[in-house]
């Protein structure tokens, strides 16, 4: 007699089957609801196609669309598949490489047949309609197990030079995978080979739920030495109504393109004679003059003291910190030239005079607290720099202000007893939440724990994750309404880090703000102080940021209130704007008031209709407009426009600097 497979439920009951039997049969079994929703299945763990038999007893998780994030990562495999055949339908001839899901949808790296341009934004209205074709053909997707040298042979007999050369480096004793799109060989019947797992059949995906973005260059296992394809970008969801709350989040997200506004309100530019670096322009540097100042006051009531250290520094100390080797590629070294690594002893031992552009402040702080004997009594010691650093991103990565390579951080770093570490971590927790309020910012607090790669021994990682975790607990804020989550792996080489992530106007997320709790770098630079006991102990480093740097934080914030800063941080708060220019006497004393008053104002007596002088202040996000005639002149008047708003106020010059002082004055100074 067959023994029956045990299948656990997430319930805890325990269903008996039939060996063969799939997650789609227990679905089945349990009712035609469940039978009709379940997309996929969960088996101990692994996510799994809904037909793929049982190994054995199991744990089940049967997975519908109400599970979002698988539900969206399958869709959006099977959408990058689909994407594949279709193109291959319409031009014969192309060669497909890889196609992965993305956070937001989907690509496929194609080669056109030779002799055909390469794929252009004109081709994807056609390759959209053959994938609806596709989807709407509901085309069974059907997995098979195949050996390497029926990959390597399919490939190769068809003419697919990348996914034969792909298939020749795949290792034997792995299960190698194929899924169909339609019954396994049969007319109409295509194949690549994947991993899996994949919807039951094309006709899961809604075909109104994709839309094909743009295309790209890219070359061949992302090496510009090999040959170059195209990259076919996609979105895709799991209905059309997501497709459109994302196709108008895209939409609102070009209007508030921090690059754009930057330009309309002159604010900052970048060239390639700095690539990767800010020019800031007066207005703009309006803005991180505000934050320096709103950031300092901050700290100096938070205990912080602020130092300044060099921007460039000896390679020894970044050898001993640990930083060479984990992070030399991102550093700008001088000599300009990245020393190979046999040359690395010249470094260590003193006969080369190689330098580095700091790209992290910690080491030097960690030189500054060595600086005399600390006592016991001397910590908590918290050390803040507006630090100036420099990482050399790759190129491709670099996007206006929210990526570059010279940023300046808010950093700082407490050195602390052991009993003291919850308590400085659950104070800046505090700190970061009334920062955050203050500009506008809802946010989740994650904990990144220990990578796979990392220093130090798994006793102070066991101890440090224990603090964070606790501190956040005593904050009150490891709850649901902060978003509390753990993240395996994605901690720092040296420490685990709790993560502030911003969410903004439009939905997005910006992961901001910082703490980690680091035994690894006081260890690797010696710092140390003098106990209650009289013996030497090793402080823990607290390596902390709240917005993470300027340029980005001021990115984030211009694209979060589209343009539409507070006042306190308006490079120009206000102008006052003629009607006509018997005005211009009257303006001119508004403005000297206001400007008296603390208001950064300016003057408009352009011979300009106040039609054309509204629309280009409105554009320059200028928070206030006073506009004054002659009437407003005889009864000492201004008539206020307010940005956004459609109706105009008038009110007493007096009533005016009274109501502007009050929206001007910074958050943490109006409290």
């Amino acid at each position: 007699m067959t023994e029956l497979l045990k299948i656990s439920l997430p319930d805890g009951s325990v269903r008996e089957v039939e060996p063969g039997s799939t997650p789609g049969d227990v679905a089945a079994a349990i009712g035609p609801g469940l039978a009709k929703a379940a997309i996929a299945a969960r088996v101990n763990g692994e996510v799994r196609d809904i037909g793929r038999p049982f190994d054995g007893d199991a744990e089940l998780a049967l997975i519908t669309s109400r599970d979002e994030a698988d539900a969206l990562e399958l869709a959006r495999h099977d959408y990058a598949h689909v994407l594949a055949e279709a193109v291959q339908a319409l031009w014969p001839g192309t060669q497909i490489t890889f196609g992965p899901a993305t956070d937001d949808g989907f690509y496929y790296d194609v080669k056109a047949p030779d002799g055909r341009a390469p794929f252009s934004m004109d081709d994807l209205p056609a390759i959209e309609e053959e994938m609806r074709r596709i989807i709407n053909a509901d085309k069974p997707l059907v997995r098979e197990v195949w050996s390497r040298q029926q990959l390597i042979e399919k490939w190769q007999s068809e003419g697919e030079v990348f996914k034969a050369e792909w298939a020749q480096e795949l290792p034997e004793d792995e299960e190698l995978t194929v899924y169909w799109s339609g019954e396994p060989n049969s007319d109409g019947a295509w194949l690549d080979m994947c991993r899996g797992p994949h919807l039951a059949s094309t006709g899961k995906l809604d075909p109104q739920a994709f839309k094909l973005m743009r295309v790209a260059g890219a070359y061949w296992r992302g090496d510009q030495r090999n040959p170059q394809l195209t990259r076919i970008y996609g979105t895709g969801w799991l209905n059309k109504k997501q497709l459109d709350a994302h196709l108008h989040r895209l939409e609102e997200a070009g209007k508030r393109d921090h690059r754009k506004l930057g330009r309309e309100m002159n604010l900052f530019h970048l060239q390639e004679e700095a690539h990767g670096s800010v020019f800031w322009h007066p207005n703009g540097f309006v803005i991180w003059r505000e934050l320096e100042a709103y950031m300092r006051r901050k700290i100096d009531g938070a205990g912080y003291q602020e130092v300044k250290t060099p921007q460039v520094m000896d390679a020894r100390q970044w050898e001993q910190s640990g930083h060479w080797g984990k992070y030399r590629e991102n550093m700008f070294v001088i000599p300009d030239e990245v020393p190979n690594t046999e040359d690395e002893g010249d470094i260590i031992s003193g006969d080369a005079d190689w330098m580095a552009l700091k790209p992290m402040n910690c080491p030097a702080h960690v030189l500054i607290f060595r600086q005399g004997i600390k006592s016991y009594r001397d910590l908590p010691l918290r050390l803040y720099e507006n630090g100036c650093c420099h990482r050399n991103e790759p190129h491709g990565a670099l996007h206006g202000l929210m990526r570059v390579r010279q940023f300046t951080q808010d950093d700082a770093h407490i050195f602390c007893r052991e009993d003291q570490i919850v308590e400085e971590v659950r104070a800046f927790c505090e700190l970061a939440d009334g920062i955050y309020k203050d500009f506008g910012f809802t946010y989740s607090i994650k904990l990144a724990l220990r990578p796979e790669q990392r220093y130090g021994s798994d006793e102070d990682w066991d101890k440090a994750e224990a603090e964070l975790r606790q501190a956040v607990i005593d904050a009150g804020m490891a709850t649901e309404e902060f978003g509390w989550e753990e993240l395996p792996g994605e901690g720092a080489f040296y420490a685990p880090k709790l993560e502030w992530h911003l969410t903004d106007a439009i939905g997005r997320t910006w992961q901001v703000g910082t703490i980690q709790s680091d035994r690894v770098l006081p260890e690797r630079l010696d710092a140390s102080y003098i106990g209650e006991d009289g013996d030497k102990h090793r402080p823990v480093m607290l390596h902390r940021a709240i917005f993470g740097s300027y340029e980005r934080f001021i990115g984030i914030l211009i694209e979060h209130n589209a343009g539409r800063l507070p006042v306190w941080l308006a490079p120009t708060q206000a102008v006052v704007a003629t009607i006509t220019s018997s005005a211009d006497g009257y303006a001119e004393e508004v403005a000297a008031k206001l400007e008296a008053a603390g208001i950064r104002v300016e003057a408009d007596l352009r011979n300009e209709k106040i039609n054309y002088k509204v629309r280009e202040h409105s554009v320059a996000k200028v928070p206030h407009l006073l506009v004054v005639g002659m009437r407003e002149a005889e009864e000492s008047t201004v008539a206020v426009r307010t940005l956004g708003e459609k109706h105009q106020k008038v009110m007493s010059l007096d009533e005016a600097i009274t109501m502007l002082e009050g929206a001007a004055t910074a958050p943490d100074l109006a409290n």
